[in-house]
């Protein structure tokens, strides 16, 4: 489960991507989703380093 965990990312970034095109938007254009999509997964990634740390495995 944790060495999939990447795949957050990168699944969400093209769902968003897919939808900016659909719409008629530009990559640019989106580029705030992007960084927001980057920062939910780096929250996620840490709460799972902490709870890694936490629970010793």
């Amino acid at each position: 489960m944790l060495r999939l965990l990447f795949l957050i990312p990168a699944i969400l970034c093209l769902i968003w991507y897919l939808y900016l095109r659909h719409n008629g938007y530009t990559a640019a254009q989106g580029k705030q989703g992007f960084i927001y999509i980057f920062v939910f997964s780096a929250v996620i990634a840490a709460f799972y380093t902490l709870m890694l740390w936490l629970t010793h495995l």
